[in-house]
């Protein structure tokens, strides 16, 4: 049995890292993607984790799964494809640790997962079944997410969704909210940061974004504010959980290693959807805010995972 398993993106994020004596820009290989980093989040925390996808049978994609094996995630139900190559994204950071992005994805492995190319069994058997949005811009990746939901919730797994917007993937913002959305009525737990707000909801105040993610079926929803922390709804109860001090060097991540917290936190509680109450809610925000506060501290995705012992220290500041 799985605690948590996620289909979607594994790619190479190529961040930047000072420059050559020749005075042009280095770029460092790190392992990463959205539900790849959230896995290795909840990993490092004990979790049991499986991950399904695709990447390219070359160098990167070798990488990348020994990356993944190495922070305890299942990759048994990872193909390695001879006719796609492994994503790439260049990372350039900005003075204050936030991010642009340029995607080597046309296509890219992680686009061509087919339905019929998904582990059943593995989606039978996991207590949350995870994605984000990246993997509905291109089929045939977009029906094998449709597919892996219906089958993980008809065998009994609560669904999480982590929508993350990069315009360069759509064909254009309108198709974007469309495919974005159309999963927040499968949802059970939702994150979104506070950027992305409009485009799911609408919405710019996260009160009234809450408001709408539930009237569509979310049962509990976590929206980050950065370094403000996180707004938390569930049923008619909302809180703002304060996030923790953080010398921030790249935010890669942050969103991802916050949820991969609080889904650890959630199944560690043995609390079920229907009895997680607002103050359950807000312990788990808060080991989610330490876990995200560790990440930004370091560099790279994945590799900036935090263990569980650092994030139990964190949490007695």
């Amino acid at each position: 049995m799985y605690d948590i398993v996620s289909l979607g993106e594994l790619l190479i994020d190529f961040t930047e890292s000072g420059i050559s004596p020749a005075g042009q820009r280095l770029f460092e290989q790190n392992p990463g993607g959205a539900v790849t980093n959230l896995l290795c989040a909840a990993s490092q925390c004990g979790a049991a984790t499986g991950f399904i996808g695709k990447v390219g049978k070359d160098m990167h994609g070798a990488f990348l799964k020994q990356a993944m094996v190495n922070a305890g995630v299942d990759m048994h139900a990872l193909i390695e494809a001879e006719d796609v190559f492994t994503t790439l994204a260049f990372v350039a950071l900005k003075p204050n640790g936030e991010r642009e992005f340029s995607f080597a994805r046309k296509p890219g492995a992680d686009t061509q997962l087919r339905p019929d190319e998904l582990d059943r069994d593995m989606l039978k058997s996991t207590r949350v079944f995870h994605t984000g949005s990246l993997s509905l811009t291109q089929e045939p990746a977009r029906a094998a997410t449709y597919e892996a939901i219906d089958i993980a919730k008809a065998a009994g797994a609560v669904i999480s969704y982590d929508p993350n917007y990069r315009a360069s993937l759509w064909s254009g913002k309108d198709e974007a909210i469309r495919y974005m959305r159309s999963l927040i009525a499968t949802a059970d737990i939702m994150k979104v940061s506070d950027e992305e707000l409009p485009l799911l909801t609408g919405e710019t105040d996260p009160e009234k974004a809450a408001d709408a993610l539930l009237d569509q079926g979310v049962k509990i929803a976590a929206i980050t504010l950065g370094s403000e922390g996180a707004f938390i709804r569930v049923g008619k109860e909302s809180r703002l959980v304060p996030g923790f001090y953080a010398s921030a060097v790249d935010t890669t991540g942050a969103g991802d290693s916050f949820f991969g917290g609080f889904l650890y936190r959630f199944l560690a509680s043995g609390k079920t959807l229907k009895t997680v109450t607002i103050d359950d809610a807000a312990d788990y925000a808060r080991f989610g805010n330490a876990t995200a506060s560790l990440c930004v501290e370091r560099r790279g995705g994945i590799p900036a995972m935090p263990k569980l012992a650092e994030v139990l220290e964190r949490l007695k500041q």
